[in-house]
């Protein structure tokens, strides 16, 4: 079994040099908490830059081998990297607009350059010890182009990649110049995490507008794999912080604060300095609560921890020095010499006196305006160890998504944020327990290391399942095979798929149309009374029987819809309406009209809309547009919307080739089955056939078929062979 191979912009450890001593701190947040349970154990591995920039080879050297005994190894970045890679494209370009702030978005292309040659940089490190086999797994923000470039050097390996902050909108997402390089970038990977269903939700319309990589249930296929996109919300240590409240140490401080601050009510905030967590609202909002409920004067205060960060950034130097402002206005109005409305901090604290904040603290304000998740709020809950307290939450943190019994705010509506610390002051115990012992629950239940399982299990099972889903070429070997099975069998039942298995996909009839070659190796086929043939297709089923009725062959036309048995007549597979072409025909024709050389198909029971001789890009545009369009009228309608190629159809769900192909396997049982089909609509008739079919897939996109060929040319001679047919052009 391969190792594991964590990668984030940041190791678990920190690097400082005093006196020319180099000092190491563990991290205590709680990624390495969760992490640390995999990068410790065997030839597992943590790659990522130490905190420091390190100039002299000797002390390269001393740092690669202390961070080996700790299963860790460096990424050194020279300090021009750091001011350009991090502080510039990744915390000036990326977060402003993952966050939703875009005026503060600079978009310069050196900054991007370096952005892209760290990115590389961390791929060459990471070549150095990954392996076929092993499992690598990156993290953040920092890192998005990554799993690309692991994927081109590494094909077959397997790659996870989780975010940990929020995922624009489509719209605003599309305002950064290298959008479509990110995309794809992040869909190197196997598995892309996100922490809220939202965020998933924005990346796969990205994904689809952008680069037109639609998904089917969150998977996007890419090549000869699916990537699987899926949101995993990130949990905390709830034992290490339950355990902390509870400790002796804790207690201490808890009494000693609680003397300090008086027994009036505590709010308690604590946050990173940065625009998106909304601290000059906050404040504003309590500013506003004091003058709309002046009896809480001299009863309530806030202690504000603000953790420093990036202060030397104009715009974060900005925020300090409007934090302060505010916090000196509103103390200064208020304030008492017995009373301060707001304690303010502007520094961290170690985990034991955090854990006596959140003890004696009696609500909690957490109002970022965008956040990821946000684990304050869950460490306030998990060390709530008596059960009383009251969380107000801001609904744009992904951890609203889970915590409901909190106390759910827009913190852009000041008012809606001066009610709820009025309700939160004045909720009865009772009710704080019981909100409080429903969100420690599930806080306990989810925590960190339920999502690294949860992670790192699904990212096994999407490897196991492409490897299932994984073709073998259809060589001589093979061939030998399959031509030895077929000469051996009584009966035989073939699949032949018509566009782009049998002929060259056109919109256009006369080229579409079958040639003498195909309709020679057909007459061979079926002039064996051993084999029946069944044309299994999307197109029409007039089209295909003026082409090939006179053939002695069966058809399963409009994909499943109509199925007739050589002389018979036609027949449905069910009743079907087409009722609902009135209502989407008139969508379909809008399209047209704004696409030049787009067309639409009317079948009986389906609408196909054709954009192969769409200018390029345009099409794949119009195609975005037009699939998400018909997905949301048609939700209730029992209908399904299929992408092809060059195509975007719909017709009536539940309705399919594995279903028809399934009808004639019970009528028609063989000791030879063969199914051929070169789309994601032949996918149902492959996983429809028995487990000793031979299935055969064109193209090189990964399938539930068994083996696959390049083009309908190898089809063609693959026939040929089988009846032993020469008159087939090479």
């Amino acid at each position: 079994m391969g190792k594991t191979i964590i990668v984030s912009n940041r190791l678990p450890v920190n690097i400082t040099k005093k006196e020319g001593q180099l000092l190491y701190k563990s991290s205590a947040g709680g990624l390495a908490t969760g992490l640390g349970s995999i990068y410790k154990e065997g030839d597992n591995v943590w790659i990522g830059w130490p905190g420091l920039s390190i100039k002299k080879e000797k002390e390269k050297q001393t740092v690669t081998a202390e961070l080996k005994k700790e299963n860790m190894q460096p990424v050194f970045l020279s300090k021009a990297e750091i001011r350009d890679f991090y502080e510039g494209f990744s915390n000036g370009t990326l977060w402003p607009n993952f966050h939703y702030f875009n005026q503060y978005a600079i978009y310069e292309q050196d900054l991007w350059e370096s952005y892209k040659t760290v990115n590389y940089k961390f791929c060459l490190e990471i070549l150095k010890v990954a392996e076929e086999g092993d499992t690598i797994w990156v993290h953040d923000y920092q890192l998005l182009l990554l799993p690309e470039m692991l994927r081109e050097k590494l094909p077959n390996i397997s790659i996870g990649f989780f975010q940990h902050i929020p995922f624009p909108s489509y719209e605003v997402f599309r305002l950064l110049p290298w959008r479509k390089e990110i995309l794809f970038g992040m869909l190197g990977a196997d598995l892309v995490g996100f922490h809220t269903y939202d965020d998933m939700r924005h990346f796969l319309s990205s994904a689809s507008r952008l680069i037109g990589k639609s998904n089917s249930q969150g998977q996007i296929p890419m090549d000869n794999r699916y990537v699987v996109v899926d949101s995993f919300p990130m949990g905390i240590d709830y034992d290490k912080y339950a355990e902390s409240a509870a400790s002796e140490e804790a207690l201490e401080r808890e009494t000693k604060y609680r003397t300090g601050l008086g027994d009036h009510k505590i709010i308690i905030c604590i946050d990173r300095l940065d625009y998106s967590k909304g601290i000059p609202q906050r404040l504003e909002a309590f500013e506003l609560f004091l003058q709309k409920y002046p009896e809480y004067k001299e009863n309530v205060s806030i202690l504000m921890i603000v953790v420093p960060s990036r202060d030397q950034v104009e715009k974060y130097k900005e925020l300090k020095e409007e934090i302060d402002e505010l916090v000196g206005r509103i103390n200064g109005r208020f304030g008492r010499i017995t009373w301060t409305p707001i304690y303010y901090f502007y520094r961290s604290f170690p985990l034991k006196a955090l854990s006596a904040f959140y003890k004696i603290a009696d609500v909690a304000l957490v109002t970022p305006m965008r956040d990821g998740m946000n684990l304050v709020c869950k460490e306030y809950i998990a060390s709530k160890i008596d059960k009383k307290g009251v969380l107000i939450l801001s609904e744009m943190a992904g951890a609203s998504k889970e915590l409901s019994d909190a106390i759910l705010i827009n913190p852009n509506d000041i008012n809606e944020v001066v009610s709820a610390i009025h309700q939160a002051l004045n909720m009865p115990e009772e009710e704080q327990i019981r909100h409080m012992t429903i969100m420690q629950q599930s806080i306990k239940k989810y925590n960190i290391h339920h999502w690294v399982n949860l992670f790192m299990d699904r990212l096994n099972e999407i490897k196991g399942k492409q490897k299932s889903l994984a073709t073998k070429k259809l060589d001589k070997e093979s061939f030998q095979m399959i031509k030895n099975r077929y000469d051996k069998a009584q009966k035989r039942l073939i699949y032949l798929d018509y566009d782009g298995t049998l002929t060259p996909f056109s919109d256009e009839p006369q080229k579409a149309a079958p040639g003498d070659e195909l309709l020679e190796i057909l007459q061979q086929l079926t002039a064996d009374p051993l084999n029946r043939i069944v044309i299994i297709s999307g197109r029409d089923r007039h089209t295909l029987e003026n082409w090939l009725g006179h053939l002695d062959v069966d058809f399963i036309c409009e994909h499943g819809v109509w199925l007739k048995e050589k002389t018979n007549s036609w027949n449905m597979i069910e009743k079907l309406t087409d009722h609902w072409k009135q209502e989407i025909l008139p969508i379909l024709e809008l399209y047209v009209s704004r696409t030049p050389g787009s067309l639409i198909e009317t079948k009986d029971y389906s609408l196909v809309w054709h954009y192969r001789k769409v200018e390029t890009g345009l099409g794949e545009l119009r195609t975005r547009e037009l699939s998400s369009h018909l997905k949301y009228i048609s939700a209730n309608m029992n209908l399904q919307v299929l992408e092809g190629d060059m195509v975007v159809e719909i017709k009536n769900s539940g309705v399919n080739k594995g279903r028809a192909a399934t009808a004639w396997l019970e009528k028609f049982p063989a000791d030879f089955v063969m199914a051929l089909g070169d789309d994601w609509t032949d996918e149902d008739t492959f996983k429809a056939m028995p487990d000793n079919a031979i299935t055969v897939k064109v193209g090189s996109s990964s399938s539930a078929a068994r083996f696959n060929v390049v083009s309908y040319k190898e089809v063609r001679k693959f026939l040929s062979q089988i009846v032993e047919l020469n008159t087939v052009s090479q």
